[in-house]
């Protein structure tokens, strides 16, 4: 079994098989390299709080840098199976400088989309050229018994984005082509690092090379927040998903997701979400709904919403 988190540069391959044998639930999944994936067997969730969304067999899911949090399932008795397909920007910019020098390929990013746009995360449609190639791959990976062939995978990898820009959803295509901004990466990468360490905003700017005005900006124009309500939702975000994933404390919970004072955590809690912490995870546990397949009722989507 090959683990699908953590990514970083410096690890290989690009290109992962990942394969889960029994439902583990919610995973926490920390990126540093962007990735590209496709489900050959099972189906998968993949969260924003406690929202979750399917991606079924045969559809391609887009991962941004940062932290995700993804179920995996497998189905009628067989193993969750996916291949990944892990980029920077550099060896992003490398692929589409050989197109477009190569094969004279001009690709420019003119969509326009809010929801695509601030998404850490994206589903979209796999186009029939996009499936065999990756069922193309998930042959080459089952049957090559030196998978990690450092040519092999840049050709795949070339191959990928070549059908990504000409055969792929707008939206995939835009946010693919957006992760070619490298101070985008480094300014973002940054950011998810310091995401539940104490550290102030003046440091941050200072280990981002900017100003704290300049930084602030930036945070807003990357994030859409200003830098203190983002981090507080990010880490009440991810109390959420430990709440209903694992039988933690709320005090360790609070802990775990930089609120070391536990009627602040609670009190902040109840704040965004119009319940306690301890109630939020009393009416999870009563949420048949909220079992494997299944969604939440309204009631509880409403509540924690």
């Amino acid at each position: 079994m090959l683990h699908f988190a953590p990514a970083t540069v410096a690890e290989e391959p690009t290109i992962v098989k990942y394969v889960e044998k029994t439902h583990t639930g919610i995973e926490t999944i920390n990126l540093s390299r962007y990735a590209i994936a496709f489900i050959t067997r099972g189906r998968q969730y993949i969260y924003d709080g406690d929202r979750r969304r399917q991606v079924s067999r045969g559809e391609l899911l887009y991962l941004g840098i940062g932290r995700h949090y993804i179920e995996s399932v497998p189905e009628n008795d067989q193993p969750f199976e996916q291949i990944l397909f892990y980029y920077t920007p550099e060896g992003l910019q490398r692929i589409l400088m050989h197109l477009n020098v190569n094969y004279r390929m001009t690709i420019s990013n003119k969509h326009s989309c809010e929801q695509c746009r601030n998404s850490a995360h994206l589903i979209a449609e796999a186009a029939p050229a996009l499936r065999n190639f990756f069922l193309n791959t998930n042959s080459y990976l089952r049957e090559n018994c030196n998978p990690h062939d450092e040519t092999a995978e840049n050709i795949k990898m070339t191959e990928l984005v070549y059908l990504v820009m000409t055969q792929g959803d707008e939206c995939l295509r835009s946010r693919v082509l957006a992760s070619v901004d490298t101070a985008r990466e480094s300014f973002e990468q940054v950011i998810y690092d310091h995401l539940f360490k104490a550290v102030s905003i003046e440091s941050l700017a200072e280990k981002t090379n900017r100003s704290l005005t300049s930084f602030k900006k930036e945070f807003r124009r990357h994030f859409n927040a200003p830098p203190h309500k983002w981090f507080v939702h990010q880490r009440l975000v991810h109390s959420r998903l430990l709440l209903i994933s694992t039988n933690m404390s709320i005090s360790e919970i609070g802990n775990e997701c930089s609120f070391p004072n536990t009627s602040h955590y609670i009190k902040l809690f109840k704040r965004a979400y119009r319940t306690t912490p301890a109630a939020y995870r009393h009416a999870h546990l009563q949420v048949t709904g909220h079992e494997e397949g299944h969604e939440a009722p309204a009631e509880l989507q409403e509540m924690v919403s």
